[in-house]
């Protein structure tokens, strides 16, 4: 199992990104677990996280949150913003495994 979670202002616009990724690896027979919310409640998260993927209108904190939890091992990547507008699930859960490559 891997472990993708999605982090953005409010957790509402990364949530329907999350079903499109989660619809995706299903079709692709991928044991892959992806959650969603926002960025203040995943301080609290405790459950594994391999990659944060987080919503273009938070790349501000891109630099806080990798120096953050990339020590802890966790792959820190902003979705690219068209991907994003478009929800394109599979292609972000594509850029996500390749962080774990």
């Amino acid at each position: 199992m891997r472990y993708i979670t999605l982090i953005c202002a409010a957790g509402m616009s990364t949530s329907i990104l999350m079903n499109k990724m989660q619809e995706s690896a299903k079709a692709q027979g991928l044991d892959i677990k992806v959650i969603a919310m926002s960025e203040s409640k995943f301080e609290e998260y405790d459950e594994p996280t391999e990659v944060l993927l987080l919503g273009p209108q938070i790349a501000y904190l891109e630099d806080e949150i990798r120096e953050q939890y990339e020590p802890k091992g966790i792959k820190v990547a902003v979705i690219d913003m068209m991907d994003y507008g478009t929800l394109n699930g599979e292609k972000v859960l594509k850029d996500a495994l390749a962080l774990l490559d």
